[in-house]
């Protein structure tokens, strides 16, 4: 038996700035949708037309606030080719919430709190 990433989820409270945000920050596109017969939620799954891995994005309906992300240790990391050019869109945006320059890395949060942190390609 072998187990073998398909996804990583996250809920979104609003599913078209997220969809934005995840395509202008990180060239992120749709890869395909589902929508629940009675609109109660919205699943948009995101590639980024490389590694075989997707981002869930779920938007629930009944959901009438933001989402509490307690302490947010959770986060998803992104490899980058050109980290310089990445730092300054993500500068430009606004976006960088975290910078650890001695270990060459940095984090920018999405419009729903979540951290994603971006490495330099090895």
């Amino acid at each position: 038996m072998k187990f073998t990433f398909a996804h990583n989820n996250i809920n979104v409270y609003d599913l078209e700035k997220s969809l934005s945000f995840y395509k202008e920050a990180l060239d992120l596109e749709e890869t395909s949708r589902m929508a629940a017969e009675d609109g109660s939620f919205i699943l948009v799954y995101l590639g980024d037309g490389v590694t075989p891995h997707l981002l869930e994005l779920t938007w629930l309906r009944d959901m009438d606030r933001p989402y509490q992300l307690g302490d947010n240790e959770f986060h998803l990391a992104f490899e980058v080719d050109d980290f310089d050019a990445a730092h300054k869109r993500h500068q430009e945006m606004g976006c960088i919430c975290y910078e650890n320059p001695a270990m060459g890395i940095y984090f920018i949060s999405d419009p729903d709190g979540y951290w994603l942190e971006v490495v330099p390609k090895k």
